[in-house]
């Protein structure tokens, strides 16, 4: 069974809750936004500790730590099979300084010529409204889960 470990920083504005999301980065995703964006996450096996890997996952895709109480969501299944594993935590992230890691994939198809590309090219902190159309819907449901938890509703 395929999982996926996540960190889902979120703080509170005088506008609301808001949280940060990720836009996967290289060619196939340059022109996607609205229902494109992701938490950050990875996969991990039973032999490393979950929360160890989101936050691994974060520092890579990000390039920054979150120090805080994290909490455990509910998992949530992907229509693929995988379940995502995600623990909330309330801390800050510097948007303009979002730096991730690099894949490395054959660019354009079938020309034989390597590629690397950043696993996410952005990062954005957004109001669960807006949020909720931008997010995979697969992840929807966690950000209802925090949204609930906080009293969040609808914003």
């Amino acid at each position: 069974m395929r999982r996926s470990a996540a960190l889902l920083v979120y703080r509170r504005t005088r506008d609301g809750l808001q949280v940060f999301l990720v836009h996967p980065g290289g060619p196939f995703w340059a022109k996607k936004d609205q229902g494109a964006w992701s938490i950050p996450k990875g996969e991990f096996d039973e032999s490393e500790d979950g929360l160890a890997a989101a936050k691994r996952e974060f520092f890579e895709e990000v390039g920054q730590t979150i120090d805080g109480d994290c909490v455990a969501l509910i998992p949530v299944k992907q229509k693929g099979g995988k379940i995502i594993y995600t623990w909330a935590v309330e801390g800050d992230v510097d948007e303009a300084a979002v730096k991730s890691n690099e894949f490395e994939m054959e660019w354009p198809p079938r020309s034989g010529r390597k590629a690397r590309f950043p696993e996410v090219d952005r990062g954005q902190w957004f109001s669960i409204a807006e949020a909720r159309r931008r997010l995979l819907s697969s992840q929807v449901p966690i950000i209802n889960e925090l949204a609930a938890r906080l009293g969040a509703g609808k914003h």
